[in-house]
């Protein structure tokens, strides 16, 4: 932020004013502002700023408590500057404060970063103005000699923590032996839906994700990956999967060649 000292009167007085604003008790109320008049202004910014957080990030708040939460939103409020004007987007903005500026702070659970960012996801999805291209897709195509559309208002997220049932009453400590895998997705009624997935599950949206297989193609090379005894096993719980994932609305249909 600008020196106030090298500035004009007025914007000295706006710098002394925002840095207050961000920072009641590290920076003193500017000279000629009745007090009671700024404790209102304060309360009502940072009130704002807590509301579009609080929407977001309801588990984050239920598990550090009030005081916690709002020494946090304190700091985001008094440290991170933000690079949009849009109200929506402050909570993007948070995120990459917890996860990329503010650092690991005593008495931060471990997995706070990636919950936030599984919270925040629901929100990313549910805004975002990508359509799908329903004219190129055949919604009852053959899943086996096609190529699998999938949705593209979509995120296939790894975590370290199972973030997903982390709350009040479990708090995982450690993270476990193996990742969680996440497909999120914004189905046509604009509902955002959580699918847990397995590695083999994970890595066949992710080829998915290429759209230059067939689904057998796709389902023959995650067999020939793994390596399984049993190739035609894996093939077939990937029928199943493939089936379940167009029954939710991940995959569309097939696209019309």
């Amino acid at each position: 932020m600008r020196d106030a000292s090298t500035a004009p009167e007025f914007q000295a007085f706006q710098l002394a004013l925002a840095r207050h604003i961000r920072d009641p008790k590290a920076h003193a109320r500017p000279a000629g502002v009745p007090a009671r008049r700024m404790r209102i202004y304060n309360e009502l910014l940072y009130n704002n700023l807590e509301s579009f957080l609080l929407a977001c990030f309801p588990v984050l708040r239920q598990i550090l408590g009030a005081r916690k939460w709002a020494k946090l939103v304190r700091e985001f409020f008094a440290e991170h500057r933000c690079h949009t004007p849009f109200f929506r987007q402050i909570p993007d903005e948070f995120v990459q404060y917890v996860q990329t500026e503010r650092g690991t702070r005593p008495g931060d659970p471990a997995f706070m970063p990636e919950l936030v960012h599984y919270e925040w996801i629901e929100l990313a999805l549910s805004v975002s103005d990508q359509e799908p291209p329903l004219r190129r897709i055949d919604p009852a195509g053959d899943l086996a000699s096609g190529h699998p559309a999938l949705n593209p208002v979509l995120a296939l997220l790894q975590y370290r923590y199972p973030v997903h049932r982390i709350g009040p009453r479990y708090k995982s400590r450690t993270p476990p032996a193996q990742p969680t895998y996440l497909l999120v997705f914004r189905d046509r009624d604009f509902h955002v839906d959580f699918i847990e997935l397995n590695p083999a599950s994970a890595r066949l949206v992710d080829l998915l994700r290429e759209n230059k297989r067939s689904g057998e193609n796709l389902l023959k090379k995650i067999a020939q990956e793994l390596k399984h005894s049993d190739p035609r096993a894996v093939i077939e719980g990937g029928w199943q999967i493939l089936r379940e994932l167009r029954a939710t609305g991940a995959i569309l249909g097939t696209w019309i060649r």
